[in-house]
């Protein structure tokens, strides 16, 4: 059996019903909307949330705290997690992290922590770092780039 022979089973799927064709389909005249009312008429019935006038839950209902919505949300990683999936003289950089694995999200960059022991020399390039993996990537020979603080160069003419 092939994906393209899949059936649902008989009577597991039932047709869908039209409405509004006549009185011996069983839902013509009012198509199953009863007789007058709001929700009887064409673009009638009331807003999500909308409670009959009753003050809605959503207004009751105290609003507490604040959401920054321009936070920065880092990946981070463990300068012990380069160490098990990079070879020794590797550059590292967000591609890098997602092809390796270690990284489904790079979020709004990656920023590298100092847990663990460093014994290869890697080039690092990430939006940040903890003072402790800058001490830990440079003590080995290594780099660690922040792509942050890099601004792109202006000429002015």
């Amino acid at each position: 059996m092939k994906l393209h022979e899949l059936k649902p089973t008989d009577g597991a799927r039932r047709d869908k019903t039209r409405l509004g064709r006549g009185t011996g389909s069983g839902c013509g005249k009012t198509s199953g909307r009863g007789h007058k009312g709001q929700k009887s008429r064409s673009g009638g019935g009331v807003r999500p949330g909308f409670e009959g006038g009753q003050m809605p839950i959503y207004r009751r209902l105290p609003k507490r705290g604040f959401k920054n919505i321009w936070r920065k949300e880092y990946a981070e990683v463990n300068v012990e997690t380069l160490e098990k999936f990079f070879d020794d003289g590797a550059e590292i950089d967000a591609v890098a992290l997602v092809e390796a694995g270690i990284l489904k999200n790079v979020l709004d960059g990656v920023r590298i922590l100092g847990n663990g022991e460093l014994t290869k020399k890697f080039t690092v390039k990430a939006q940040g770092f903890t003072k402790s993996a800058v001490t830990k990537i440079e003590a080995v020979g290594g780099k660690a780039i922040n792509t942050a603080e890099a601004a792109p160069e202006t000429t002015a003419d």
